[in-house]
């Protein structure tokens, strides 16, 4: 009602946040730029060893995400705050955005001089010139979160059971890209990062216990429930009884 009224106010709103900006952008955006363009001249010809660095802290992060989503999701503990649909949507998209960047992760390696790959020791895990084993790991750990995303495109032809066994391979690539990270990334000494893996591992772990748990829950109610039927029968009346269930008692 108020914007149906008063226009007028809102676009004032908007000219004063536009004006702010132009004047922030015009005071800060030429240092700003010679700065940027200075780092660009000193540092280009590591550029593809940040960005290697980048692309991989980013995957890592989106790829736990989705394995959290995940494990929030089959403990429905997500749906009083949101539709199914909808977290089940953003669980794969958040898999195959860390996918991606990975994939550009694994690509800028062969551009990249300080620790030069080759297409082969790209794709060949334990094949490269660099702590072979660990980066071999995350390699395996890519190799399986590709497969646990194409499954969502398949789910519908292999079935339900068959996509939910291959879904529990990302569990596997959570702990190889886990293990990649700390023992062959580049800025895991940083405080932040080693807390970032520390955290996310945590949280993985609390809420695997936790769907462990409501599994064996769920399994050891139903056949408690088998039990409680056969003993109500054998407590009734003989009266209410069928002649096979008396004979059978």
């Amino acid at each position: 009602m108020r914007q149906g009224r008063f226009p007028r106010l809102r676009w004032i709103r908007w000219g004063l946040f536009a004006v702010l900006v132009v004047l922030i952008v015009g005071a800060t955006g030429p240092r700003a730029w010679d700065q940027a363009s200075g780092w660009l001249r000193d540092e280009y010809e590591r550029l593809p060893w940040y960005t290697t660095r980048i692309t991989a802290l980013l995957s890592y992060l989106a790829l736990s995400a989705s394995t959290i989503y995940g494990l929030l999701l089959s403990t429905r503990l997500l749906d009083r705050v949101t539709h199914r649909p909808i977290s089940f949507t953003l669980h794969q998209d958040l898999a195959g955005i860390g996918v991606a960047l990975a994939l550009v992760h694994a690509a800028v390696l062969m551009i990249d001089r300080s620790v030069p790959y080759s297409p082969v020791e790209v794709v060949v895990p334990f094949a490269g010139p660099y702590r072979p084993l660990w980066v071999g790991i995350g390699q395996m750990a890519m190799g399986l979160s590709l497969l646990v995303l194409l499954s969502f495109y398949v789910r519908k032809r292999i079935g339900t059971r068959a996509w939910r066994t291959v879904h529990y391979l990302s569990f596997a690539a959570f702990v190889g890209a886990t293990i990649h990270g700390l023992m062959a990334g580049s800025d895991t000494s940083a405080g932040w990062v080693y807390a970032g893996y520390l955290t996310l591992t945590v949280v993985v772990v609390f809420l695997t216990t936790y769907r462990v748990v409501l599994a064996i829950g769920a399994g050891s109610g139903k056949q408690r429930v088998p039990t409680a039927a056969r003993h109500s029968k054998a407590t009734a009346d003989p009266g209410t009884l069928s002649p096979a269930e008396r004979s059978a008692g």
